[in-house]
């Protein structure tokens, strides 16, 4: 049997915001334990974003965030020898946690001259419906739609 799960750190918010998301946020935009860095970067594509869009940078990263969130994934359960891709609700923890990682991730692989240039125009592409976190949740929920003949096992 399992021992107990452990119990979850709470985040203290950032200093700027005072939103516990962002904390979080930065935390996936970290590498190397080099926090002070990613708080700059993030910083510093709100601000880009706030002088591409001349809207409120902070406001528009929510938007993003909430226009990548996923509402279904797919999740592999063998079956009698087969493996179906079961379309499943993405929890709420884990859906904030999928969004932020794929905006970070697909900001990495754009083109762009430093990582703070790259997060805010997938933060703008996000915002707009486009861009590869955006295509990443639409795709997702393709899959879920396509694999809906499977629903009916249970995970």
């Amino acid at each position: 049997m399992r021992k107990a799960q452990p119990k979850k750190i709470p985040l203290a918010p950032d200093p700027k915001f005072s939103d516990v998301q962002v904390t979080r946020f930065i935390n996936n935009i970290m590498l190397d334990g080099k926090k002070t860095t990613a708080y700059k970067i993030f910083y510093d594509a709100l601000e880009k974003v706030a002088k591409f869009t001349g809207e409120d940078g902070y406001e528009m990263w929510k938007k993003a965030v909430v226009n990548v969130t996923p509402a279904v994934e797919v999740r592999s359960r063998r079956i009698g020898g087969a493996t179906f891709q079961i379309p499943a609700e993405v929890r709420a923890d884990r859906k904030i946690s999928l969004s932020m990682k794929w905006i970070v991730r697909f900001s990495r692989e754009r083109n762009g001259k430093t990582m703070a240039d790259k997060l805010a125009n997938e933060i703008v592409a996000a915002t707009k419906g486009e861009g590869g976190a955006f295509k990443k949740k639409e795709d997702t929920h393709r899959m879920a739609e396509a694999n809906k003949a499977f629903s009916h096992f249970k995970i």
